[in-house]
């Protein structure tokens, strides 16, 4: 099968997401379900993202027709083995950016591919090392780049990323959310 003729079905809103799959050259339709994203609080939180994305992918499902190959993802913050979702509100999201200033931490994102015939789950980790960040910073950043969708409360893509990353070790779209290298091999094999 032609890489580029794969009949996809992205399951999310996430526009980075969107993008990354346009950056690959592949099309593709969005269906979006809506499932709780809850997980049981005794879980390794390496195994969080993906079990969240097998979740979605479970949902998509019933919206794929026989020919068609869903794409479900998640991705969390993990610091400390504690797991920084996206903000409730403003407070929160300087909570959680406070915590991860001058820090390095994990971002996991969970992929999984599935169609009515198969299914492959993976994650992917990369490091990401915060400068130090005073509170003007903190609250310039929240109230100018509203950072409410954003598992850890930023996105690698804009001010955060450009001046406050400092370095990363691993994959900058797994930072974004969707492991492109790895979902390319994986499609590749579905």
């Amino acid at each position: 099968m032609e890489f580029n003729k794969l009949n996809l079905v992205l399951g999310s809103q996430s526009p980075r997401r969107k993008e990354l799959l346009e950056k690959m050259g592949l099309q593709f339709e969005i269906k979006v379900t809506h499932v709780e994203e809850t997980f049981d609080s005794a879980m390794d939180p390496s195994k969080v993202a993906e079990y969240l994305a097998k979740k979605k992918a479970k949902a998509l499902l019933n919206l794929l027709r026989k020919e068609q190959i869903g794409i479900t993802a998640d991705s969390i913050v993990v610091l400390d083995q504690k797991i920084y979702e996206k903000p409730k509100d403003r407070e929160d999201a300087y909570y959680i950016l406070s915590q991860l200033s001058g820090r390095t931490h994990v971002v996991y994102t969970g992929v999984t591919i599935i169609s009515h015939s198969n299914q492959i789950s993976f994650t992917d980790a990369t490091h990401v090392h915060l400068l130090p960040m005073e509170d003007d910073e903190i609250y310039y950043y929240i109230d100018n780049y509203k950072p409410f969708d954003k598992a850890g409360s930023y996105g690698i893509q804009d001010w955060i990323g450009v001046c406050k990353v400092d370095r990363i070790e691993g994959s900058y779209s797994t930072v974004m959310g969707l492991p492109i290298h790895r979902l390319y091999e994986e499609l590749m094999k579905f």
